[in-house]
């Protein structure tokens, strides 16, 4: 029996796809994968996502916002663009966005500054955040602490981060976002006793295709290309170290997932 999972983090847009995106959804409705979110990372791409989530419109949805990379290049009129693009039915969240103080693409100010424009648009108009944090989880925490009462829900995706960071986001009633990461045993083994402290009604999966290809598949794609039919292999890691049985990990991620985009399927 094939299980059901969702995918939470999928850069359908990205060119990596250009050739094959309908064979690459097939391959994850066959493997299971029926429900899809599809990251936007800026305006022009959050419009593309929203396209093709309307494109394959029984499996996949979207997100709308500005990754903490591309904060440098927001207008004035950017905000106002993605609210309205809120208000599309495929539309499930805002992001990605967040901090990254690893690589600096954008000056940390001007990240914040665009952070803080999500965070009030979650709580004007209620939906959930997806977001993004390197390097900078104490700032993340700070910034959302005092509006967390007033933000409906927030997951950190693709959380790669230490113990510490961990904590902090669940003590802030955060979801937590895991890819493949985990399936690296060069680096991220640290992730293996963690995921057993994520409560089962926060925790969420994702590939963050076309990028982070398990290095547990056993047979890899000569083009390196991760894509949501792998997805089954983030769930094998977490059973691996919660102890918990693989269907019961796609259910409850799947669960989270739905209850989190407020999705009914």
């Amino acid at each position: 029996m094939t299980l059901r999972l969702a995918d939470i983090g999928v850069n359908l847009s990205d060119q990596a796809f250009d050739v094959d995106r309908d064979e690459v959804i097939s391959r994850a409705v066959e493997a299971g994968v029926t429900t899809m979110i599809l990251t936007g990372t800026s305006l022009e791409e959050s419009q593309q996502v929203l396209n093709l989530a309307n494109q394959y419109s029984e499996y996949c949805f979207s997100t709308v916002g500005i990754h903490p990379h591309h904060a440098k290049y927001v207008q004035h009129s950017t905000m106002a663009e993605l609210k309205s693009l809120l208000m599309e039915n495929k539309v499930v969240a805002i992001g990605e966005t967040g901090l990254d103080f690893n690589r600096d693409f954008s000056p940390r100010q001007v990240q914040e500054k665009v952070f803080e424009q999500h965070l009030e648009l979650a709580i004007e108009t209620g939906m959930p955040l997806f977001c993004h944090e390197r390097d900078a989880s104490e700032r993340f925490a700070e910034m959302i602490k005092g509006c967390r009462d007033q933000i409906s829900r927030l997951v950190i995706h693709c959380f790669t981060a230490e113990k510490t960071a961990l904590y902090r986001y669940l003590d802030l009633d955060c979801h937590i976002g895991i890819t493949g990461w985990i399936c690296d045993e060069r680096r991220g083994t640290h992730l293996h006793p963690l995921v057993k402290d994520i409560p089962s009604d926060r925790l969420m999966i994702e590939t963050d295709a076309p990028w982070l290809l398990p290095r547990t598949l056993t047979r890899k794609p000569k083009n390196r290309r991760n894509e949501p039919a792998f997805l089954m292999e983030v769930v094998k890691e977490i059973a691996a170290h919660t102890g918990k049985k693989e269907a019961v990990i796609a259910k409850e991620t799947l669960d989270t997932a739905l209850s989190f985009f407020n999705l009914h399927q």
